[in-house]
């Protein structure tokens, strides 16, 4: 949780040298205008969930996020490139978890599968809609935001989960998963759409209850806000007296 902070932290610091204050995305993100990634919007259900997440959660976002660190914006690149050093930690922890559970007892094996069932196709989704729905990819890669397309990026996810799965000794949820010699890569089956955008537009298992939780959060926190914003006026004040004195 203390990286994933880190990492917010980073990617705030890197929006607001484009001019909007870290207040106004934060009112944006309560009032449910700022959309976030989809995947944030699924419940954990076990400790195996922690491998899943790790593993294809974290496996999506480095994909995506590693060609970042050479993007055209230099706060954002600079941002993706300390996140991108802890998420391949995380990816690693992950499928460390679910290899020890998959050799472990039946019903620890059971966990692990159960997870990756849950997770795989919320995973899959992660990199958003294909390109000929995805209204802002044109743009961004113009600009060399971003650097490759949703749909070359999932592709090259579902390749190295392929054969990372392999390993685990376990399965993911696609029968339609196999391999193309004639395109070298692998096929998959078709994603559920509808299920991905009424995640995106605030309807998915957990959209309300984490959006609740973070507004609490937000709101029982205020005092310590304003206690840091008292002692950094006093500060400053105490400063320019001192300043004026010397």
């Amino acid at each position: 949780m203390q990286d994933e902070a880190g990492h917010g932290l980073y990617l705030y610091a890197a929006a607001e040298t484009l001019g909007v204050s870290r207040d106004q995305m934060i009112r944006d993100l309560h009032s449910g205008k700022a959309k976030y990634s989809s995947i944030f919007n699924y419940p954990t259900i076990s400790w195996a969930d922690m491998g899943a997440i790790g593993w294809l959660v974290d496996g999506a976002a480095i994909l995506n996020q590693v060609p970042i660190c050479r993007c055209s914006y230099g706060p954002y690149a600079r941002a993706m490139v300390r996140v991108c050093k802890e998420e391949s930690f995380h990816q690693r922890q992950g499928f460390e978890i679910l290899l020890t559970l998959a050799n472990g007892s039946p019903e620890q094996n059971a966990m692990a599968q159960d997870a990756i069932d849950r997770w795989y196709w919320p995973a899959v989704m992660m990199f958003g809609p294909s390109d000929d729905a995805s209204p802002n990819s044109a743009q961004s890669m113009q600009w060399k935001i971003k650097r490759f397309s949703n749909d070359e990026l999932r592709q090259r996810f579902m390749d190295m989960i392929a054969e990372q799965v392999k390993v685990l000794g376990l399965t993911v949820p696609d029968p339609e998963l196999r391999w193309n010699e004639t395109r070298g890569h692998y096929d998959f089956g078709p994603i559920d759409w509808d299920e991905f955008w009424n995640v995106v537009h605030g309807n998915g298992p957990c959209n309300q209850q984490r959006l609740r939780t973070r507004v609490k959060a937000y709101e029982d926190g205020a005092w310590v806000r304003e206690a840091a914003s008292a002692y950094a006026e006093k500060k400053r004040k105490r400063d320019e007296e001192q300043a004026q004195a010397a």
